[in-house]
């Protein structure tokens, strides 16, 4: 029998093919198996594949995924439509593109694209740039998007506009309304866009919405747990129909709340369907005994959260390692020297080890470290091929042939390399094209003598569109390999890269040549024909169009990243980064209060429960072997900091943990610098209100914006007096500030609310 080789719970869970169900998958606990073998048993039960929709987050999940179904039940496994959230959807709005007014080729912005459309915005605008921080213009726009607020919702909003001006920023909803004026414009949506038209689609045409939801008879959502409010009413409409829902994920790995996920999704679920069966995938069969407990012992510290057990029929295992060092770069020599003892004496490689930390600062000392011990390191989420500069160069060639109209591909190549277009012509091009709202490339079209640009700019600009058109009008002709390898020896990259003196241009060079490798690949698989989006005929493809090929590339996550498991080198990473992977010996450092759990965290219990799971999600990573580590001192923003022990590790049951932790237990109180500064002092430690004296309040000098704080800048406080920065930590609205008062101690401040004011 197919689910023969599941445990009782993963069988019930996956036989339970009707009706809402809710699968919560403790780390480790074969998840992703479950799964599998959930839709495997769908088809095998005579549901047709092409009535199945299964949505991951990542588009490396969704491939390893089917690989394991096409294993179990063979060609059909083709048929399922399967992928991450945005590039299921986005093959749905390039089908009904011409509902919302888009060409079917738009273009996908990346973060990059975005911020550089918002930055020339702010620039039109006469903006200051530094108070209109583009990335965090783009967060706003993000969150706004994922909550389904268009811009005129955020313009018309009367709490946004007190908050945009109470930081300064009075503009946020214009700019956000021009923003999407300019994407629509360059036929280009941005990777929030993708959900929030597809849920403009489901709510204004009921023929769609019902046309989904009988293509779609039975959905599943992998990592649920990581949603946002779009995503759920995506999920929620195209159910409604038939109800055959299943989401997997676990509450206790909930960690992007920063990116809009939200953990009601999951928690909520038995609400939003009463009648739903939830099964608990509780057995790990990752860890040992003692790391699956201590993991425990942290989490059940939660109040916000289903209840589980997770347990496992693995080895005891050794005790949690724990070292309390003085400072970050003895501890860095720790673990590089923990790291060389185990690699000795256990027959490790290199790659069973994983130094996870909270912030990518904490990399410095590390890395000095491992390169002075000779240890091979490599650091996560650094750029990705897709996104090196030479490779976006080329994309952008292709991205204007595949979408005439894409403003921002436009202006990254127009003059790279080098013309002899000048920035004075293009702003002259920019100014006709707004004012004829058309794009770059239809303004560059209409050119003559008429347009203030020199007679010479005018024949080199109208060259350059010349080339793209002849390239458009071959995509349908060729294939993506003939035709891409045809733009790049044409735009002259290569020659530019092979004439520069750059030492890393020939790295750039072979990058271009695997880019070229990546579209012979595309050709040259095996899939010689498609499959209609809708009846699931077959259409013939002779040639591999490049329009295609962008598109794919354009999907590509920033989880999608190439693990290289034959790379012997130890790796470090955010424990964000980790989630999803696994190793046998796992470091976590930095565990000291205010880095981990980090300060923006501790307004409130939301906030701190998720730094709780996150801290939780570190330690379920480790196989074999678990190490905690913190440092009495340590560099942070260019100044020595002087730390408390990290609270979670009081969370951590004790008798899980080394002796090492208890013989460190009393070394704080001995640590001069902690008492005489005051530094780190932790909410348990708090001084009571009783022994502070109330100051009088004190004069001092407004400041016009939060950016004019810097640490180390004398303050005062209406009601704790005088007082000094000792750590700036956020941007904009989110802007915190630890503040240590002559009288009241060490405070923690939200700005926007502290009417803290410069001392006189």
């Amino acid at each position: 029998m197919l689910l023969d080789d599941l445990n009782v719970e993963q069988r019930l869970a996956a036989e339970c093919n009707e009706g809402p169900v809710l699968i919560i998958a403790g780390a480790g606990s074969g998840k992703t198996r479950t799964l599998t073998y959930r839709i495997a048993h769908l088809i095998e039960k005579g549901v047709d594949p092409f009535n199945i929709l299964a949505l991951t987050f990542t588009n490396k999940a969704a491939n390893e995924m089917k690989e394991r179904i096409s294993e179990l039940v063979g060609d059909k496994a083709r048929y399922i439509w399967m992928g991450t959230f945005h590039s299921v959807f986005s093959k749905i709005l390039r089908i009904e593109a011409d509902r919302l007014g888009y060409l079917n080729t738009f273009t996908v912005y990346d973060s990059e694209d975005s911020k550089g459309l918002i930055r020339s915005i702010v620039k039109e605008f006469n903006l200051d740039e530094k108070v209109y921080n583009k990335s965090f213009i783009l967060g706003r726009i993000s969150m706004s998007k994922s909550n389904l607020i268009s811009a005129q919702d955020y313009i018309d909003n009367p709490t946004f506009a007190s908050e945009d001006r109470s930081i300064n920023k009075p503009y946020i909803g214009q700019i956000y309304r021009e923003y999407n004026s300019r994407l629509r414009r360059a036929m280009a949506m941005d990777f929030d866009d993708l959900l929030f038209n597809m849920n403009v689609l489901l709510r204004d045409y009921p023929d769609l919405l019902l046309k989904y939801q009988e293509k779609f008879k039975y959905i599943l959502v992998d990592e649920y747990q990581d949603t946002n409010y779009s995503q759920y009413y995506i999920i929620k409409k195209l159910s409604a129909r038939y109800r055959n829902i299943c989401v997997v994920g676990d509450d206790a790995q909930s960690i992007y709340a920063f990116r809009g996920a939200n953990i009601r999704n999951i928690l909520d679920f038995q609400k939003d369907y009463p009648d739903s069966k939830i099964f608990k995938l509780e057995q790990n069969y990752r860890s040992t005994k003692n790391i699956v407990n201590a993991a425990n012992s942290v989490i059940e510290r939660n109040i916000g959260k289903i209840e589980k057990k997770v347990w496992t029929d693995n080895d005891l295992g050794k005790k949690i390692n724990y070292k309390e060092c003085d400072s970050d770069k003895n501890e860095a020599k720790w673990i590089c020297n923990t790291i060389v003892d185990r690699k000795l004496n256990d027959d490790a490689k290199y790659k069973d080890f994983a130094i996870l930390y909270r912030t990518n600062q904490q990399s410095r000392s590390l890395e000095e470290s491992l390169r002075f011990m000779n240890i091979p390191y490599r650091i996560f989420s650094g750029v990705s091929f897709y996104g090196r500069k030479e490779i976006k160069d080329v994309l952008s060639y292709f991205r204007l042939v595949v979408n005439n109209f894409d403003d921002e591909a436009f202006l990254r190549i127009i003059n790279f390399p080098s013309r002899g277009i000048g920035e004075t012509s293009l702003n002259k091009l920019k100014i006709i094209a707004a004012e004829n709202s058309i794009s770059l490339f239809e303004a560059a079209m209409t050119l003559d003598s008429q347009s203030g640009i020199s007679t010479r700019t005018v024949q080199l600009i109208i060259d350059f569109v010349t080339a793209i058109r002849v390239f458009t009008l071959e995509l349908s002709k060729i294939d993506a390999f003939e035709l891409g390898v045809k733009i790049i020896s044409k735009s002259g990259i290569i020659k530019f890269l092979k004439n520069d003196e750059d030492p890393i241009s020939a790295e750039r060079i072979e990058n271009v040549e695997e880019l070229i490798n990546a579209l012979q690949a595309f050709v040259e698989s095996e899939e010689d024909a498609i499959l209609d989006e809708l009846t699931g005929e077959e259409i013939s493809l002779n040639n591999k169009t490049l329009d295609v090929f962008v598109q794919q590339v354009s999907l590509m996550s920033e989880s999608d990243r190439d693990d290289d498991k034959d790379d012997d080198r130890v790796s470090l990473m955010t424990i964000h980064s980790a989630k999803g992977l696994e190793f046998p010996y796992v470091f976590v450092c930095g565990m000291e209060e205010n880095l981990f759990p980090n300060v923006l965290s501790l307004g409130s219990r939301v906030e701190l429960e998720e730094e709780r799971r996150l801290f939780y999600v570190a330690m379920t990573r480790a196989k074999k072997e678990l190490a905690l580590s913190c440092a009495q001192m340590r560099f942070r923003n260019g100044q020595m900091a002087f730390n408390e022990k990290s609270r979670f590790l009081d969370d951590v049951d004790p008798k899980y943990l080394s002796d090492e932790f208890f013989n460190s237990k009393s070394s704080k109180k001995s640590n001069p610098f902690a008492q005489e500064t005051n530094f780190g002092l932790s909410p348990k430690r708090k001084l009571s209100k009783i022994d502070l004296p109330l100051p009088k309040p004190i004069g001092g000098v407004p400041v016009e914006s939060m950016e004019d704080f810097s640490e180390g800048m004398e303050v005062c406080h209406d009601k704790f007096g005088l007082g000094k920065i000792v750590c700036l930590e956020g941007k904009g609205d989110d802007m915190k500030a630890e503040v240590m008062f002559e009288s009241a101690g060490l405070k923690k401040l939200v700005l926007r609310f502290a009417k803290l004011k410069l001392k006189k």
